[in-house]
């Protein structure tokens, strides 16, 4: 099928999906926000704040572009033990902290998520529950298309609640192990930041909202934007395994709305620097797009040709992301100073 941007595929469906340019995407909008949106996600905050997460870290795993890498574990709600890694500086103290999310899939490891965006930075790249081997979990299941639909049936239940969970929890343990970032989020001290890609994107925007730890972040290609309107979209991401289940449990778009990433958006204010792709056969660019849009604090958005797809400039286009992605963070967040 032909696509409205000059790309050529195999699917049988549009991955630009009509839209084709940034001036249609950025009309996008964000669905209004279920009875009890946000009473919801500050009490599922509250109680991820209240874990204990007795984070350990773990022996040296290899070292790279000014960071050393350790094996870290920490538990998250529902007493739930996951894992993921640690970066620390090779040289000198850590001047600001970041909490990196992954895609859909996992993370076998930190591959091209390191060095972090800033000099002297500490980060936690945890692995969600039932995401790849240091977040298996005994019961939940580790393919996208089926992890998706884990506890769909109630927003009390729903695996993405428990998944912006494990990213709370992963900062509470990285302050916990990094001194210098231990007063994040309390009156004139450095605050975090955050990255997420896809999947990360995605719970970045639904977790942030609630969370004062964080300064800046960077949201790229994220899911879960606009439900109503990807419902309607057909994909070959995990979305399409959500559109098959509402087909056959329609009553389940009522779940939906409480991780809908475009609504958390519009209770989103702080800095964020949103990649969205014109074409994306993974997760449909106008739920992208919504998301950005729906911002409710400063926002600056680069746009993508294509995201979840090879193409020709990729490299430079995501070059050009990391350069921005430094300036981005490195005029936002306030580097950790000696401790008082």
């Amino acid at each position: 099928m032909a696509s409205s941007v000059a790309l050529s595929h195999g699917f049988p469906f549009d991955p630009a999906y009509g839209y084709g340019t940034p001036e249609a995407l950025l009309t996008v909008p964000a669905p209004p926000a279920p009875d009890g949106f946000d009473a919801f996600w500050r009490e599922r905050y509250a109680r991820a704040r209240a874990v204990d997460t007795r984070p350990v870290l773990g022996p040296v795993e290899g070292e790279r572009d000014g960071v050393r890498l350790h094996g870290v574990t920490y538990t998250s709600v529902g007493g739930v033990r996951l894992g993921g890694w640690l970066a620390l500086p090779t040289e000198g103290p850590v001047r600001y902290g970041f909490v990196i999310g992954h895609g859909y899939g996992g993370r076998p490891g930190p591959g091209r998520d390191l060095p972090p965006p800033l000099p002297g930075a500490a980060a936690i790249l945890p692995c969600v529950r039932g995401m790849g081997e240091r977040g298996r979990v005994e019961g939940i299941p580790g393919p996208a298309d089926r992890h998706v639909l884990h506890g769909i049936g109630s927003r009390d239940t729903y695996v993405i609640g428990d998944c912006a969970a494990d990213l709370w929890c992963a900062a509470t343990a990285l302050t916990a192990l990094v001194p210098e970032l231990a007063g994040a989020g309390l009156p004139d001290e450095p605050r975090l930041g955050y990255l997420g890609e896809s999947f990360g994107g995605g719970l970045g925007a639904l977790a942030l909202p609630w969370d004062d730890r964080f300064g800046a972040a960077q949201l790229t290609v994220p899911t879960f934007g606009n439900h109503p309107l990807r419902l309607t979209l057909p994909c070959a991401g995990s979305g399409e395994a959500v559109r098959a289940h509402h087909r056959e449990h329609p009553e389940v778009a009522n779940v939906l709305g409480y991780f809908d990433a475009a609504t958390a958006a519009t209770r989103l204010t702080l800095p964020t620097l949103v990649a969205a792709a014109l074409f994306d056969p993974s997760v449909p660019p106008p739920g992208q797009f919504a998301v950005h849009n729906a911002l409710a604090g400063e926002r600056q958005l680069q746009v993508l040709t294509a995201g979840h797809f090879a193409y020709r400039g990729m490299s430079a286009e995501a070059a050009d992301l990391d350069a921005n992605r430094t300036r981005f963070f490195g005029e936002r967040l306030r580097p950790a100073g000696p401790r008082r």
